[in-house]
């Protein structure tokens, strides 16, 4: 979605967005399924970055509930990096559970 408000720049809300249960894994959803889905998305984010004239390219935000009074406009670029720092940080919240369930750590022996 974030490479929909990329490209595009009209300041619309992709549809879907706001709905919480995307982030759910349905109950007859596999592994193997949401991780073609990822690498779709990642070949799709690649795509979105190729047709752009540059990353300085400023676009105007959605609308959220929660967006300030005035219009914010971010950078292409800015909007990969945000997309960098979430995947990261929902990753490190994937590794402290798994790290809970199983025990092991991520962390170099010496």
């Amino acid at each position: 979605m974030w490479t929909q408000i990329m490209v595009k720049g009209d300041g619309e809300l992709p549809e879907g967005m706001l709905d919480m249960e995307q982030y759910r894994m349905p109950e007859d959803e596999t592994l193997a399924g949401l991780l073609e889905q990822y690498t779709a998305a990642a070949h799709k984010t690649e795509e979105s970055v190729a047709v752009l004239p540059d990353l300085d390219r400023s676009v105007p935000l959605p609308r959220t509930p929660w967006s300030p009074p005035e219009t914010v406009h971010w950078s292409a670029r800015r909007i990969l990096l945000h997309l960098i720092r979430e995947t990261a940080q929902h990753a490190g919240h994937a590794d402290i559970i798994r790290e809970a369930l199983d025990g092991a750590s991520t962390t170099a022996q010496r």
